[in-house]
Formats: C-alpha cells, sequence, structure tokens
C-alpha cells in the first residue's frame, strides 16, 4: 500500500566531486532522497518539478519520494495494455457468459480510446479482433492469422495511455460507442448498462494500480439514451391457459416437439430458467404416483461457446443465478408437470449422464433447437394479431407465467420469491405490474376482515 505525505523539504542543489556532480536531496515524511544529475539545468528542472507539485499540494510517495502525479505517469500504460490486463485479472472467477460480456465491453470502448483513427482496419474486423483474439485469454497463446495480427499491431501503437482517461470528454465518447450497435442503431438498455458497468470496473480497476487518481464517471454527467426496465410487461406473458395450450402446440410439430414438451412444462409449471432446465438429471426430480413432486435445481447450463468456456464445451456449467456455486433451490411441482415427466422419461428415457433433455445425438439440447420448436408452436397456436404482438415470444416467458400465476393464486410473496430463485425486493420490482393487478383482491379480503 502506497503511503502518501505533504511533509516535505526540499534543499539547494550541492555540487560534489563525482561523475554526477549536481546533487539534489528532497526529504518525505521522515525519510531522505536525492538524485543526482551531468548539468545543473537538468538538477534545477527536477527541482522545479518537486516545489511546483508542493505548491499545488499534492502528496508525494514516501518510497520514492516522487509527488503523486509522477507516480501515476511511471505507472501508466496504454489502455489496449490495461484492458488486457483487466480481463486476465476477472477471468478465472468469472462464467464464460461473462467472460464474453468482458470482452464485448472491452471491444466497444478500446476503438474510442486511441490517439487517432489514421489505418484503423474495418470495424468489422476490429470488432473480430478485438472481441475474439485480444480479450480472450484462452487464445492469447495461439497465433492469430496475419489481418488480426496487423489489427491488434496497431492497437497495441495507437493506444492512448489510461492516464488520458482522466479527461471526462474522452470518457464520455467511450460511453456513447457503449449504446450503439454495430449497425449503428441503439443498444437495449439492459446492453448498455452492462456494457457501462464493466467499463467502470475497468476504470476502477486503473484507480487501485494508481493510473488515475479518482474514477472519472463518478462525476460525469452522462445518462444512457434507453432506460433498463426492469418490469415485466404483461403483454409478453400468456396466462395458464394459453401456455397450455402452446405445450400441446409444442407437442404437435413431431418427435422433436413430443421430446421438448416436458421441458418447456419444467419452465411453466416451475418457474425454471431455460439454463437451469437444460441440464437437469433424473436424479433432481422427485416424481411419485400421487401428488405433489418436487425439482432440485443445481445448476445452470447456459450456451456460452466453446471459446469462452474451461471445458471447451459449448455450454457452461455455472451455479444458479445470484446464489452461491453450491446452492440448491427446491420447488415443489404440481402433479401435472409430475404426470407429463414420468411419461417424458418413459417414452424417451434419459441420456447416459442422466439428463432429462437431450438433441437426437444425445447432445446438450440447443436454444436454437428448441427455439425454432416454440417459434412453430407459436405461429400454429396464437391469432395473426397475436402472433405479430410480444405475447409469449421467447420461452422464458412461461417462467413469467409461472411466478405470475403463484402470486395471483395469493401465494405469500416471501414463497414465491423462494421458488423463482429471487429475493423479495427483486420479486417486488420485477413483478410490480402483476402485484398491482392484485390490488381489488387485496381491498375485498381487507373490506371481508373489516366487515365492510
Amino acid at each position: 500500500m502506497t503511503e502518501w505525505s505533504y511533509t516535505v523539504r526540499i534543499w539547494a542543489i550541492r555540487k560534489r566531486p563525482y561523475r554526477k556532480p549536481y546533487q539534489l536531496r528532497w526529504q518525505v515524511g521522515t525519510r531522505p532522497h536525492s538524485e543526482s544529475f551531468l548539468t545543473s539545468g537538468l538538477a534545477e528542472s527536477r527541482r522545479a518539478q518537486l516545489v511546483t507539485a508542493t505548491r499545488e499540494g499534492e502528496p508525494f510517495d514516501v518510497e520514492s519520494g516522487l509527488p503523486k502525479s509522477m507516480v501515476q505517469k511511471e505507472k501508466d500504460l496504454p489502455w489496449y495494455q490495461h484492458a488486457r490486463d483487466y480481463i486476465e485479472m476477472k477471468w478465472d472467477h468469472s462464467p464464460a457468459t461473462t467472460r464474453k460480456n468482458l470482452a464485448e465491453a472491452m471491444a466497444t470502448v478500446t476503438p474510442i480510446i486511441v490517439k487517432d483513427t489514421r489505418g484503423m482496419a474495418d470495424h468489422r474486423l476490429v470488432r473480430r479482433a478485438l472481441y475474439s483474439w485480444a480479450f480472450n485469454v484462452k487464445r492469447w497463446d495461439e497465433e492469430p492469422p496475419p489481418d488480426v495480427k496487423e489489427v491488434l499491431a496497431w492497437f497495441e501503437r495507437k493506444s492512448l495511455p489510461v492516464s488520458a482517461l482522466s479527461e471526462k470528454m474522452l470518457v464520455r465518447r467511450a460511453l456513447n460507442a457503449c449504446t450503439k450497435r454495430m449497425d449503428g442503431k441503439t443498444s437495449a438498455g439492459s446492453v448498455i448498462a452492462r456494457k457501462r458497468a464493466i467499463f467502470h470496473q475497468a476504470l476502477g480497476y486503473a484507480v487501485d494500480a494508481e493510473m488515475l487518481a479518482e474514477n472519472p464517471m463518478h462525476t460525469l454527467q452522462w445518462k444512457a439514451p434507453e432506460k433498463v426496465d426492469e418490469e415485466v410487461d404483461p403483454e409478453c406473458v400468456p396466462d395458464p391457459e394459453m401456455a397450455e395450450r402452446l405445450l400441446a402446440g409444442v407437442r404437435a410439430q413431431g418427435a422433436r416437439g413430443r421430446h421438448l414438451e416436458a421441458f418447456f412444462g419444467c419452465i411453466l409449471y416451475s418457474a425454471a430458467r431455460p439454463g437451469e432446465t437444460v441440464g437437469l438429471l433424473e436424479s433432481d426430480v422427485h416424481l411419485p404416483r400421487r401428488g405433489w413432486g418436487r425439482i432440485m435445481l443445481r445448476e445452470s447450463r447456459p450456451r456460452a461457446g466453446r471459446p469462452w468456456t474451461d471445458s471447451g464445451e459449448a455450454h457452461d456449467r455455472k451455479g444458479l443465478k445470484h446464489r452461491s456455486r453450491k446452492a440448491v433451490r427446491p420447488v415443489p411441482i404440481p402433479p401435472r408437470l409430475v404426470a407429463l415427466l414420468r411419461w417424458h422419461i418413459t417414452a424417451h428415457g434419459v441420456a447416459p449422464d442422466g439428463r432429462l433433455f437431450r438433441t437426437a445425438r444425445g447432445g446438450m439440447v440447443q436454444e436454437s433447437g428448441y427455439g425454432e420448436v416454440w417459434a412453430a408452436a407459436r405461429q400454429e397456436v396464437l391469432t395473426p394479431q397475436e402472433w405479430a404482438s410480444k405475447l409469449a415470444k421467447r420461452p422464458y416467458d412461461l417462467r413469467h407465467t409461472a411466478v405470475s400465476t403463484w402470486l395471483s393464486a395469493g401465494v405469500e410473496p416471501q414463497i414465491v420469491a423462494a421458488r423463482a430463485g429471487h429475493s423479495v425486493a427483486v420479486l417486488f420490482r420485477v413483478y410490480a405490474k402483476f402485484l398491482r393487478g392484485g390490488e381489488d383482491a387485496a381491498n375485498a379480503k381487507i373490506s371481508a376482515r373489516l366487515g365492510d
């Protein structure tokens, strides 16, 4: 930890009979420092720097004896190198999807933090070089293609030092880049917020490394053009009856649809996220012949792509969202899902590793595959007007159906939150519109209790 002091004494330059005869001496706190020079001009110049720093109220590093501005300059790195250091620092403890997000954010801001754009390659090649090579630690030992290698060498030459980000307008330009997609259109609010947060963390890492005195984003007046709306839009959420019709539409899609009916059923009746359902094992489900059963959700298997996972598999393996790696979420499931899963196991069996759902070749269920089946079911079941709307646009909307159904049934919010894998605060924030929708029923219950 750097120790700073404002107690500085600087003495006059003295001449000695040595190879570097002009010696400058000063003291920071109680620690003496000295530096020798060939000429009196060089010695006077350094003394003037130290005197100026004291007059401007800069703290001095007790260890090196230098003012903070000079310490930061010595520690300064090009932004390109700092961004790679930041990615490397985060890499080992980040799931594959987070690694992709880190690389995407750094690939967005790095082309802005350059001395000039002369000689910069096409933006698509720049994107590929930065996202797939510069900021993917797994590929650092590989030899990139010649065109990528040339782009990376260009950024090594042209990248501004991290200290340049003390200029707020440069930070503003980088943040503005976070709001745009590659086609120039405005990104979704959640994407902008994610990139901004990662850029903020990278700047904070520069503060920790003493390349910046403070995080410039703390005092920057900047507002994203798109707000992050965490509340679920009721127009997207099918009611339980519509959801069951969509499951029937899935079943009507042939062998692949019949295999995926229980997959979608787990999302609808247990509020499991698709990534949590992909890796569900037979041993994780309790399916009695009668009554309610139980699903034990232990992990999520999102598809991130082989370049980003430690295993080299397309699907990452990580703990439940916002939970410790060993956390388990038990969810009671209604008899209709119990029956659906029992039928699924009887008709299709399980994969060699015990997974309930798999592709025709035994692999992990792919988002593209189940997405096609869902799109076909949606087109078959919905009216043209409903199909053109946001209603049940994604399989994930079945999870919202589950949670909103529980809430409208009068289940206590803390129980709903626990089953859905939320905190109660997040439940209230995300499902606020559905909670407001129950006001009439709540008022009726209160009136009945009061005898009104």
